[in-house]
């Protein structure tokens, strides 16, 4: 264990898989108190127990970010432990479509989850942050938030709501000794990409693979380690002197695609 985030809990959403267990795990390894948030107990807890194995302390919560009541419950849990000094909101579903293929269901599916997701967690958890007067928040948001990603109409669309809402909160709150930044990944390989791949490309799996990860210059998609080292980077003291940014961790897809 190292002791950059020594003394401080983060609370992550979507903590239990992917990037979000990346996330977990090193912030603990950084020596935070974590939070593990997901919608799924089990996976969930089974975080916990990697972090204690680790050496590490951690605490598992359910709940459904889109649901605010259940949210207040989560976080009031959290609270009764002790303050969130750190609060990732990384919980998100995807979805494949167009404006004409994207049924209203579909759009209030994602934005149920990805946009009032993050805020029914900012509008809990800020609170705390501005009566101690400190508090980082980082947002997990993506390429396509700024670049124009085919067949991603809805998704688009939440994640261009998140960026907007890190602005906002990071302008509101600077004040307040509260930091908000936005990280910003391409296509990073964890599970949530294997079951999109199964679900919407089942009959051209590895050939849909391979041309999405060739779509990042650097020739292959991230790791959720490299998505959590910075993470945790804007999540300490290191970062202190960081706001209202947004942070493209992207292999070149934003930059070097135009």
């Amino acid at each position: 264990m190292t002791e950059r985030m020594a003394g401080r809990t983060a609370l992550v959403t979507g903590g239990g898989s992917g990037i979000g267990r990346a996330i977990c795990r090193r912030l603990a390894s950084k020596g935070a108190t974590v939070r593990v948030l997901d919608l799924d107990a089990g996976a969930a807890n089974a975080v916990v127990t990697e972090i204690e194995a680790a050496g590490g302390a951690a605490s598992g919560h359910a709940a459904d970010v889109g649901d605010r009541a259940d949210v207040a419950r989560a976080v009031g849990e959290t609270l009764a432990l002790g303050p969130i000094d750190a609060l990732v909101n990384n919980a998100g579903i995807a979805h494949v479509g167009t404006v004409e293929t994207t049924s209203e269901e579909d759009l209030d599916r994602l934005y149920r989850v990805n946009v009032k997701g993050a805020y029914n967690l900012l509008s809990a958890v800020v609170p705390g942050m501005k009566a101690r007067k400190s508090g980082a928040i980082v947002n997990i948001a993506s390429v396509a938030a700024t670049v124009a990603v085919g067949e991603r109409f809805a998704y688009s669309m939440t994640k261009g709501a998140i960026l907007a809402m890190t602005y906002s909160v990071a302008k509101d709150y600077v004040a307040h000794g509260i930091r908000c930044n936005a990280v910003s990944p391409a296509r990073v390989h964890t599970p949530f990409v294997d079951e999109f791949l199964d679900r919407y490309y089942a009959d051209n799996r590895d050939e849909v693979f391979e041309k999405l990860a060739k779509s990042q210059p650097i020739g292959r998609m991230g790791t959720p380690d490299e998505i959590a080292g910075l993470v945790a980077y804007l999540c300490s003291d290191e970062a202190a002197f960081v706001t209202g940014s947004n942070f493209p961790i992207d292999g070149g897809f934003v930059t070097l695609n135009s």
